[in-house]
């Protein structure tokens, strides 16, 4: 692709409504989600004396609805008209929210964990309607490009997000974070009112029922050598990263030696190299096949979280932490990307209520334990273990490698395409 049809491309997927409109809520969301996280943090390490169990039971309380209503909020998702679905998933995260601010001053601090909860259960069902708007409305040529975009604003989150999480809970605490978060979510449902009217479609097949369509969910991705393929990959990737996620505040303080806060930067240097590698991948955009991106981001990631376990060095780490970022980008960019490539615009939400079970359901059981392991072994075994898990996701993955495309969605299954 020429410098020339690279920009032309960029500049018509910019036009594209719908992709404005989504990009728009995500940084709304993005705010209260990044406001969300650090406050209740740093409030609850603050509450519990820095209680690892604790702090790993406020990412149980942010991943466990994502194993329990995946598939339930993928199924209805594919059931209901996206644009209605996800304005109300927003409404109804800011009511939660209004909710914690009461309870607090009934039950104590622990009624934090609510406005974590219920915004996951949320997000169920409002992230495959927003997947599968991106499956109606983008070409399908620009579809790594646009998951490339997408993944850009997630990375300068990872900038701005914990300096901006840290700055509001530290200048007005907590119940002014929780305020933000309400209102981002209500920012976010308002610019969701630009999206163009649903599609009111005309079929038969409406008539299926839930299970009926549930189980036709299962069918498709037990059909596809890709998705199956993937799904393997997600479960031990799952696994590792539950170790890791909780305890990573604790490779600041133990490992390095340095206050909590200090957290922050790691995970400013990991989205300054995010926004670096997602431009990288966005050239490659119509060259690399994503099978090829996911594997070498995993790859060199399982390397860098090795490294950053068992360095005490804080340049070490930062810059074991900037490479695991700039191939982050190709992970994320290469699981959308095969996902939407190879599902049908009806399966998008069962698909990803199948794969993300599995991920978070391994991420869940790991993180469950995350904490009373930290406290038997030490933060060098964890990280350690999770390396090994993520190989066995990486070896997974191998066979797809040999895989000549990533299959199409347009006409008959796309699983056929790929296990030819």
């Amino acid at each position: 692709m020429t410098a020339a049809e690279n920009k032309s491309s960029i500049g018509s997927l910019f036009r594209n409504r719908v992709v404005r409109t989504i990009l728009l809520s995500a940084l709304f969301l993005q705010i209260g989600i990044w406001v969300r996280n650090y406050s209740i943090l740093l409030f609850v390490m603050e509450q519990t004396n820095e209680n690892p169990v604790a702090v790993s039971m406020i990412s149980v309380a942010e991943f466990a609805p994502i194993f329990l209503f995946s598939f339930i909020g993928g199924t209805f998702a594919d059931r209901w008209r996206p644009k209605r679905t996800m304005i109300w998933c927003d409404i109804l995260s800011a009511l939660s929210i209004l909710a914690v601010l009461t309870w607090m001053g009934i039950v104590g601090w622990k009624a934090i964990f609510f406005a974590t909860l219920v915004s996951s259960i949320l997000s169920q069902f409002s992230q495959p309607s927003g997947m599968k708007l991106f499956k109606l409305h983008v070409p399908q040529e620009l579809v790594q490009m646009g998951m490339s975009i997408y993944q850009t604003l997630f990375a300068v989150f990872m900038i701005l997000g914990p300096v901006l999480g840290t700055f509001v809970y530290q200048q007005f605490g907590i119940y002014v974070s929780i305020g933000v978060m309400g209102v981002a979510f209500l920012l976010s449902a308002a610019s969701l009112l630009m999206l163009p009217p649903d599609r009111v479609e005309n079929s038969n097949e409406k008539a299926a029922s839930v299970m009926q369509e549930m189980a036709a969910g299962f069918k498709y991705v037990l059909g596809s050598r890709a998705l199956v393929s993937l799904g393997g990959c997600f479960a031990a990737a799952g696994l590792a990263l539950g170790l890791t996620q909780p305890l990573y505040v604790f490779l600041v303080t133990e490992r390095l030696g340095l206050p909590k806060e200090n957290l922050q930067w790691l995970m400013a240097v990991h989205g300054v190299a995010m926004i670096i590698g997602g431009a990288l991948v966005m050239g490659l955009a119509s060259k690399a096949r994503p099978q090829v991106l996911l594997t070498l981001g995993m790859t060199v990631s399982s390397l860098m979280m090795l490294t950053m376990g068992l360095s005490t060095n804080f340049a070490l780490t930062l810059t074991a932490e900037f490479i695991s970022g700039l191939f982050m980008p190709c992970i994320h960019i290469g699981i959308n990307t095969m996902i939407l490539s190879n599902t049908k615009a009806e399966y998008i939400g069962r698909v990803n209520g199948i794969l993300n079970p599995l991920f978070m359901g391994a991420m869940v059981l790991t993180m469950s334990a995350s904490g009373w392991l930290k406290e038997m072994t030490s933060i060098v075994t964890i990280f350690v273990t999770a390396t090994v898990l993520f190989g066995i996701g990486i070896a997974i993955m191998l066979p797809l490698l040999r895989l000549r495309g990533t299959g199409s969605s347009q006409g008959g299954s796309g699983s056929a395409e790929m296990a030819s």
